[in-house]
């Protein structure tokens, strides 16, 4: 369980991140509803909170941490 909070909290970040470099790419394309870019930028959030947030995962990791 703690290997998957790892990997959902670092998936979401990359997943932000990796979708504000392509904003930034596209320029002022990037902000229309033509590329699915904007898309991708819009739901990015979306991931966090469906996903349960950054504060939940570390718990999960340290309370397993803490278990041994």
């Amino acid at each position: 369980m703690p290997v998957v909070s790892k990997y959902k909290m670092l998936n979401r970040l990359t997943l932000i991140g990796i979708s504000l470099d392509a904003m930034r790419i596209h320029g002022g394309n990037g902000f229309t509803t033509e590329y699915p870019v904007e898309r991708y930028y819009r739901d990015a959030p979306l991931m966090i909170i469906g996903e349960g947030t950054s504060e939940i995962q570390k718990m999960v990791i340290g309370r397993a941490l803490m278990r041994g």
